[in-house]
């Protein structure tokens, strides 16, 4: 028996292990990364699982964690066709490993071919007899109500087929933290299969954004039973401001989510200050820069901006990001008016992403007042503004409107007038040099007193030790 004063080696303590689950492909989601950094750094082992798309990599070593995309198929979510899902996935892995090999004229072995739909799967004594026509009928009245219901597509069944396919490629982890309502089903059947905590990030109000938000009341109650249902047996909820952490507690039926706002880290700016935008454009020096970063989607407030920089002489708006109106908005751009005055930029990475900020003149954020989540929205490029040092032009929401008239770091519009966005643009640009400096030395302020990920790194490591039983860091 070992004495008091004896030495008694211990076994090292396992790092923590956290899945993180970005219902995206993760390439430019700042917040799944900065979260991935700071628990690595925190000493934890870190595994990102994302969406696969075409032209990613499935497997990437990133600053010491891994991106994991793992392919799905929409036949996962449809607990009769998952056989079929998971053949056409192996198809697609077996075309992608053989590559350039079967361009060159190589042969590769084809795979065995698959039955032909649901009857495929019935016995062969039951073939070509009456049941035949109804399985192949409950096959095509399956797909026939998918195609007139594109929201069962969007939620909840793509993010079903998601969790599927996830089953099939994760290792075991302490805390599951699941990005966004896509990421719902998952947490709960991997908590079953393999253990540990989960946590649901809301990163916004899902059922009352875009298309939902427009659904007719049975509808849309029916998703958020879904939902709520999913969100209630997560062990934690998540979410970006107050506002959302109000509404979500009254709809989810849980209690009031911890908020961790989507926020950069503190950020030093360069000197000399980088000006990326206007190099990459060949603009001249004097041409004021006026800035759109993020998603090139509907609602956003991209065409009014396009119109408003028409009225605001000397000045060029640029649009930098991705998203389902990148081409649209590349082809308007060339053309009359707004060829030479709107100019549509890649997207960049996160990493890169606040010098290109910092190169801009003014930030404009003119979302549209046309959902309960965009009015009380705090959109991330808001907080990347601030870091940057750069004066914004924001929708008079509540959710923004607060931030910048309290920081004094901008000015408010009516976001569905091009109009009011070109004052505000001008009521910018146009100030003294002195009153200008003045709100760009405010912005960074906001940024590293109060709107920085520092500190919202620390509430989130909060809820993680609540859930693991640690004491917080």
């Amino acid at each position: 028996m070992p004495q008091p004063n004896d030495r008694t080696p211990t076994a090292p303590t396992a790092p923590t292990r956290l899945a993180i689950l970005s219902y995206s492909s993760a390439e430019f989601d700042a917040r799944t990364q900065r979260i991935a950094r700071s628990a690595v750094e925190a000493g934890w082992r870190v595994t990102v699982y994302a969406r696969s798309e075409p032209g990613l990599p499935e497997l990437v070593e990133s600053d010491g964690y891994r991106i994991v995309r793992v392919p799905t198929d929409i036949n996962l979510a449809i607990p009769g066709l998952r056989w079929r899902g998971r053949r056409r996935l192996a198809a697609r892995r077996m075309a992608r490993r053989a590559g350039p090999s079967t361009a060159a004229g190589q042969r590769t072995t084809p795979p065995p071919p698959a039955p032909k739909g649901l009857v495929g799967r019935l016995p062969k004594a039951l073939r070509g007899t009456i049941l035949s026509p109804f399985f192949r009928g409950l096959k095509t009245g399956t797909y026939r109500l998918l195609a007139r219901r594109h929201w069962l597509v969007v939620f909840p069944m793509r993010p079903i087929a998601w969790a599927v396919a996830l089953e099939d490629a994760v290792e075991p982890a302490d805390l599951w933290h699941g990005m966004w309502a896509g990421s719902l089903p998952a947490l709960g059947r991997l908590r079953r299969r393999h253990g540990g905590r989960t946590i649901y990030d809301s990163r916004d109000i899902y059922l009352h954004s875009r298309e939902f938000d427009k659904m007719d009341p049975v509808r849309r109650t029916l998703l958020q039973r879904i939902e709520r249902r999913w969100a209630r047996a997560a062990d934690a909820v998540i979410t970006v401001n107050d506002a959302y952490a109000d509404i979500l507690a009254r709809t989810l039926g849980v209690a009031r989510p911890a908020v961790v706002m989507n926020c950069p880290a503190r950020w030093i700016r360069p000197d000399p200050a980088p000006d990326r935008i206007r190099a990459a454009l060949g603009l001249d020096a004097t041409t004021a820069v006026a800035l759109y970063q993020g998603n090139l989607i509907t609602e956003r407030g991209i065409e009014q901006a396009m119109d408003a920089i028409l009225e605001v002489p000397g000045a060029a708006l640029a649009l930098l990001g991705y998203g389902s109106l990148r081409e649209t908005l590349t082809l308007r751009a060339e053309r009359p008016p707004y060829a030479g005055r709107v100019f549509v930029l890649p997207p960049v990475p996160p990493s890169e992403l606040l010098e290109w900020t910092a190169s801009s003149d003014v930030m404009v954020m003119a979302i549209q007042p046309t959902t309960l989540n965009h009015r009380f929205t705090t959109p991330q490029k808001l907080f990347e503004a601030l870091a940057a040092g750069v004066p914004v032009v924001a929708s008079d929401l509540p959710g923004m409107a607060d931030i910048v008239e309290a920081t004094r770091t901008g000015v408010v519009c009516d976001p569905t007038s091009p109009a009011s966005i070109a004052a505000a643009i001008r009521a910018v640009l146009q100030q003294p040099a002195a009153d200008l400096a003045a709100m760009r030395e405010r912005a960074r302020r906001a940024a590293d007193e109060t709107y920085n990920w520092d500190r919202q790194a620390t509430a989130l490591f909060e809820v993680y030790a609540r859930l693991l039983g640690h004491p917080a860091a």
